[in-house]
């Protein structure tokens, strides 16, 4: 399988955006999966840095041919008016040598999850990697808005690997065998 980066809660800053497509650009990955949250900032949320839905915008179309992408709590059918790839689906399946990654923003759970099953997602903005009753979980954090002191981060899948890595640095944080 070719290398997948995994990122979500962007919340349209720009200057974060563009330190993702950077990151992207630098692991060599085939396919970019985001996790939603991708213009708007969010009613709870502070504005981010360099916040222009636009920009932010531009910048994910200019890798429209690699995105894969599931709808967020705060992506509205707006939104889809001024990005040009798809961003209504509520899950996305990579199926693994046993058990699949199920993608989904976080605030929807997949009602059946098998032992083997690995749910990914973002929307509490804190990385995480743990086993659950049926299946494991993992979160890839948040490329603008990191909360509970985590770093601003996305997520990197090559060789069974899951990396947890700075959007700002590139630096590894994390790393699970799956």
């Amino acid at each position: 399988m070719k290398k997948v980066v995994i990122a979500s809660d962007i919340h349209g800053s720009a200057y974060y955006c563009q330190k993702m497509k950077e990151r992207f650009l630098e692991e060599g990955a085939g396919k970019l999966v985001l996790l939603g949250d991708l213009l708007y900032h969010g009613a709870r949320n502070a504005l981010p840095k360099e916040y222009d839905t636009l920009k932010t915008a531009e910048i994910l179309n200019s890798l429209k041919e690699h995105i894969v992408c599931v709808r967020g709590n705060c992506d509205s059918d707006v939104d889809g008016m001024v990005l040009e790839f798809p961003i209504r689906a509520e899950f996305a399946l990579l199926p693994l040598e046993k058990g699949s990654l199920i993608f989904t923003h976080g605030h929807l759970q997949p009602a059946v999850l098998g032992k083997d099953d690995i749910l990914v997602n973002g929307h509490f903005h804190v990385p995480a990697f743990e086993q659950r009753e049926n299946y494991r979980y993992a979160n890839c954090g948040s490329v603008s808005i990191p909360k509970e002191n985590s770093p601003h981060s996305y997520l990197v899948l090559e060789d069974n690997v899951l990396r947890w890595k700075n959007v700002e640095t590139g630096a590894c944080f994390r790393e699970e065998r799956i």
